[in-house]
């Protein structure tokens, strides 16, 4: 079967630093694939490339058997790659629900304005507000974004992402800044995505990490130095030593 995300000898450097260094890695679908590592191991310039937003200096990018390397981030986003929870993209100024019409709307064409009646752009609004009953925000959606707590704001970025008709979702780190209770909603919110999406999940919270993997690489100076399970992942001598045991004994 072929994976929805096959990524091939992916390299960028700049100058004599190498932060992506020959990454290869398939991801099937419906399964969440974390990428894990230790600060400054090149994962958020792996997403970068995988969404986009940054071209790469040799290797390929296949989604769903289509050779996407290079086709810029709005491309990828329409042929079902999005990515979420990167530096924030809401719109703090307006509603939450017009957060999440305005990407529903560039999906679609629509001719939606944020100062037309709500009525007269019935659909939009209405596949809006599916997105945010899924990510619990349903009664939120009057509300202005700015005012959402740091966990809600990472919740409507998810619906946001949901809203483009992502079949894969890129997520980088969710759970950063967030409390004990919003981690565990946004971890539930991850566990029922896995049941009708195929994410990709870079995380520094290992405990929701081996909860939601169903596999997992481990990305140390740019390098994936093991893939597969996470029970075996986390047994492997090599892994231990460069990360894991540290992370483990904090």
């Amino acid at each position: 079967m072929t994976p929805l995300l096959s990524v091939r000898n992916l390299r960028k450097s700049y100058g004599a630093l190498k932060v992506t260094d020959d990454v290869s890695l398939d991801v099937a679908s419906g399964e969440l694939h974390a990428i894990i590592g230790p600060n400054g191991a090149g994962k958020t310039t792996l997403i970068h490339q995988l969404s986009g937003s940054l071209p790469s200096d040799s290797g390929t990018v296949h989604l769903a058997g289509e050779d996407v390397t290079a086709l810029p981030m709005v491309a990828r986003v329409r042929r079902g790659l999005a990515r979420s929870f990167q530096i924030t993209s809401i719109l703090d100024g307006f509603s939450v629900l017009e957060n999440v019409a305005l990407a529903v709307q560039a999906r679609s064409g629509s001719s939606f304005r944020f100062f037309r009646p709500a009525a007269s752009e019935t659909a939009l609004n209405a596949e809006a507000m599916d997105a945010l009953g899924r990510v619990g925000l349903a009664d939120r959606a009057a509300r202005r974004a700015g005012s959402l707590s740091h966990g809600e704001k990472r919740q409507l970025e998810l619906a946001v992402a949901l809203a483009t008709k992502a079949r894969l979702l890129l997520l980088d780190e969710p759970l950063a800044g967030t409390g004990p209770e919003e981690s565990a909603i946004l971890v539930g919110l991850m566990r029922e995505l896995k049941s009708t999406h195929t994410l990709v999940l870079i995380e520094h919270d290992m405990d929701a990490v081996f909860v939601l993997a169903d596999r997992m690489s481990v990305l140390v100076y740019g390098r994936i130095i093991a893939s597969g399970a996470p029970s075996v992942v986390r047994s492997d001598p090599a892994v231990r030593a460069a990360y894991l045991g540290e992370e483990e004994a904090a």
